[in-house]
């Protein structure tokens, strides 16, 4: 692997950079919510080949928006439980916003 082939990794919304440690510095939380986060299944971390967890920018962003829910007060279950169910609707609407433009291209090239 070349040094432009692995800085262009770390552009990578899905490339697992962070430990478990760091990750849970810049989330400003324990390491015990990111294990919490992970049973719920709202992420789930690569594993190093040693074995140590390892999160993306992506599953970062996740766990910040479930601990915001969570210091509101929500419980971390119900928390991860929300997030997924945005997850989904965010991608419900883009795939909508999609086939609704391709809808109406058809009908652009049909009217011609």
């Amino acid at each position: 692997m070349t040094a432009e082939s692995s800085y262009g990794r770390l552009d990578d919304d899905d490339y697992p950079a962070y430990t478990m440690g760091r990750a849970a510095e810049l989330l400003g939380t324990t390491p015990n919510f990111l294990r919490a986060i992970g049973e719920a299944r709202l992420i789930t971390p690569l594993r190093s080949e040693g074995g140590h967890r390892r999160y993306s920018r992506y599953q970062l962003r996740i766990a910040a928006r479930a601990r915001e829910l969570v210091d509101q007060g929500t419980p971390i279950e119900a928390a991860c439980r929300i997030v997924i169910l945005e997850d989904q609707l965010e991608e419900a609407q883009r795939l909508n916003a999609e086939y609704r433009r391709a809808a109406a291209e058809a009908r652009t090239e049909t009217d011609r």
